[in-house]
């Protein structure tokens, strides 16, 4: 019921955001706009789908930012050889980041804010190492440039991606023991044993989940305009801030991946609204106060939940 409220109530403020654009800007309501929003925007609505799963289980992914950033860099220097083999190394490079921090913190116990910030060091490092700190073109005679670029029934195809992805994590969310597992894992780890689960393995396939979705994220990066190993640094951010706007509590045990995507839409919109402001040259705010709002946001959206938690144990 809690989630539903949620889900509505986060609803209300997108139309009312969209109603706002449409009534205030010429174009904002365009084809153009629409089409190259959610292109752009579907890097941030993948490591937030894969974020919420991590935080449903009561833990965090710092690390999404910079793996997606590696992912990028992979995809973008094997795109000239094949498309396919550039968009699956990229995808790799993820999971494989993924696993490295479901390993450590599934097995080794380790805490996943220290192992995954760790992480986000180590993907950035390689990232700079792998394209010598510059931005690497991808390729556009192996086609690879068109997994980003390219329409399919005149809707991009990072959209189509996306809403295959979107369908088969809700399915799995709500209808395997998978997505169960990872509620009760975040509602108590230790009734979740108790029950007899697979912790460490459900903890493990989360983390790889988040990096795999964090490595096509920046497979899109690159296939959109090219492999930046400085990107991403904020990223985690955004995701977090989507997830829990959508109701999904960081101390895990509940969560909804359709309340997850609009609250993506609901950061993303602000951000559009923003740009378009700028444009009328009533503001002029730097990129920078993208990473200004994303911060205060979370903080204040953080302080409001714990303050419902804690009234609602009151009541109890």
């Amino acid at each position: 019921m809690k989630l539903n409220r949620d889900l509505l109530g986060v609803s209300c403020v997108v139309l009312a955001l969209f109603a706002f654009g449409t009534l205030r800007y010429e174009n904002f309501f365009s084809a153009y706009n629409l089409l190259e929003f959610s292109r752009y925007n579907t890097m941030f609505a993948l490591i937030s789908i894969g974020m919420a799963f991590v935080i449903m289980t009561g833990g965090i992914d710092l690390s999404v930012g910079t793996v997606a950033a590696l992912g990028s860099v992979v995809s973008a220097l094997l795109s000239p050889f094949s498309a396919l083999g550039a968009i699956a190394a990229g995808v790799l490079a993820g999971t494989l980041c993924g696993a490295i921090n479901g390993l450590v913190i599934a097995r080794w116990k380790i805490q996943p804010f220290i192992t995954t910030l760790a992480m986000t060091l180590a993907a950035h490092g390689m990232a700079l190492l792998l394209a010598n700190n510059q931005a690497i073109a991808p390729s556009y005679e192996s086609g690879f440039a068109d997994f980003g670029q390219g329409d399919l029934a005149g809707l991009p195809i990072p959209l189509w991606v996306l809403l295959g992805i979107t369908a088969a994590a809700g399915l799995a969310h709500t209808h395997t023991s998978f997505g169960r597992h990872t509620l009760a894992i975040g509602g108590s780890e230790e009734a979740a044993r108790l029950m007899g689960l697979h912790v460490e393995r459900n903890i493990f396939l989360v983390y790889m989940l988040s990096g795999t979705l964090a490595g096509l994220a920046g497979v899109f990066l690159a296939a959109q305009g090219s492999g930046q190993p400085n990107e991403g640094l904020g990223w985690d951010l955004f995701a977090i801030s989507a997830v829990v706007v959508g109701g999904t509590l960081l101390s895990g045990g509940a969560g909804s991946i359709a309340a997850t995507l609009v609250g993506v839409l609901l950061l993303s919109l602000l951000f559009n609204l923003l740009n378009f402001e700028n444009g009328l040259g009533q503001l002029n705010l730097s990129s920078y106060w993208q990473s200004v709002i994303r911060g205060s946001f979370l903080f204040i959206v953080i302080v409001v939940q714990s303050v419902i938690i804690k009234s609602r144990k009151t009541r109890l």
